[in-house]
């Protein structure tokens, strides 16, 4: 655990604020969910919650089984990080903060097919090196609120994906946001 040096006081009605410094840096905003934990030296510890996280196993048994049968790199998200990957170059994504580019699309509930020549084609992940030429991404819905998305990706320039590809990113999305209700 990282010491900060930032000491708050409890309120009346029992809040602390979260200093702006820490929320820019975790990527906390207005409205997001936090999970408290503590622990038996009597330290109270906020993480960000992340619905997806809670079936990480389930979703990286679907992202090797989609990767395995499809032959891409399968990456499932939250609204924050990739919480799970699989195939070819997962090690490059595996719990990395997504992008900017990929969390307006995640918002506005897209869906996509891109080539990296294409206006519409994202940085994944902040430090994505661009090895990869095709993305089908598709968001994640459960009840209501997006939450995360999934995405498949290609490095092979020739052959573009198109409907099959946004059709099998959307089923998992699908799937996996009906998972997410239960």
């Amino acid at each position: 655990m990282k010491a900060t040096g930032i000491v708050r006081r409890i309120d009346d009605l029992g809040r602390i604020v979260v200093p702006k410094e820490i929320r820019r840096t975790l990527r906390i905003r207005e409205g997001d969910p936090l999970e408290i934990f503590t622990d038996r030296e009597g330290e109270i510890i906020l993480k960000k919650y992340s619905p997806i996280g809670e079936l990480s196993q389930f979703a990286g048994e679907y992202a090797e089984s989609l990767a395995h049968t499809t032959g891409y790199l399968v990456l499932i998200t939250d609204g924050d990080h990739v919480v799970a990957a699989s195939g070819s170059g997962k090690k490059d994504f595996e719990g990395k903060p997504i992008s900017g580019q990929l969390e307006e699309i995640i918002g506005e509930r897209k869906s996509l097919v891109a080539s990296d020549d294409e206006k519409a084609f994202v940085k994944l992940t902040a430090d994505d090196a661009g090895e990869y030429r095709q993305q089908a991404i598709s968001t994640i819905i459960c009840e209501g609120d997006a939450i995360g998305a999934v995405i498949l990706c290609s490095r092979e320039e020739r052959e573009k994906m198109g409907e099959t590809e946004s059709k099998l990113a959307a089923a998992a999305a699908g799937f996996l946001g009906r998972q997410m209700e239960q």
